[in-house]
C-alpha cells in the first residue's frame, strides 16, 4: 500500500524534503473541459464577449497559475518551469471548450500539480470572462492525463472522459 508523504512522524503536515532526488526531466499533462450554452460558445468562437479575447487572456492566466502553483497549494515546492503549453479545442455540437496543458521542467519533484492548476485557473478563467452571458457553465472534469519522469516513472490516463473510477496505465 503506497502511504502518503506530507505528513510527519508526528502525524503533521510538511513539505517533503527532495534535496536528496536526483535531477531528471520532468512533464505532466493535465485535461480539463468547461461546458456551456451554444450560444456562449459561438460568442466565444466569434471574439465577440465583452470582456475580450477569452482564450488568449485563458491561456495567460492558465500559464501564470502553473508558475504560482506553490502559491496556492501549501505542500507544493516552488519550481522553475523550463515550459508550459495551454491548448483549446472547441466541440460546437456538444457546446464545450478542452483545456490541455502540458508543463515541463527539470528537477527534483514533479509537475503534476501545476499542469493540473494551468487547466483549473483557464476553466475558471473562461468562466469569469463569460459568466455575463452564461451563468449555468461548468467546469466538468479536471484530470492528470500523463506524467513522465522521477522515481515513479510514466503514468497514463488511458481514457480521457471522467468515468469516476480509475482508467490508468503504469
Amino acid at each position: 500500500m503506497m502511504e502518503l508523504t506530507h505528513f510527519n512522524q508526528s502525524g503533521r503536515a510538511h513539505m517533503v524534503d527532495v534535496s536528496q532526488k536526483d535531477d531528471s526531466s520532468r512533464r505532466a499533462v493535465a485535461i480539463g473541459r468547461i461546458s456551456m450554452l451554444p450560444e456562449t460558445l459561438a460568442l466565444v468562437k466569434a471574439g465577440q464577449i465583452g470582456k475580450g479575447d477569452v482564450l488568449g487572456v485563458a491561456q495567460v492566466a492558465g500559464i501564470m497559475g502553473a508558475k504560482s502553483t506553490c502559491q496556492l497549494i501549501p505542500m507544493c515546492h516552488p519550481l522553475l518551469l523550463t515550459g508550459i503549453n495551454i491548448e483549446f479545442s472547441l466541440d460546437e455540437e456538444a457546446s464545450y471548450i478542452d483545456i490541455t496543458a502540458s508543463v515541463k521542467t527539470t528537477g527534483k519533484t514533479g509537475v503534476e500539480m501545476e499542469a493540473l492548476t494551468a487547466v483549473s485557473i483557464a476553466a475558471l478563467t473562461i468562466y469569469d470572462m463569460c459568466k455575463a452571458v452564461d451563468k449555468g457553465m461548468v467546469v466538468e472534469y479536471v484530470a492528470l492525463a500523463e506524467k513522465s519522469g522521477g522515481k515513479s516513472g510514466t503514468y497514463r490516463r488511458t481514457s480521457m472522459e471522467n468515468k469516476g473510477d480509475e482508467h490508468n496505465e503504469r
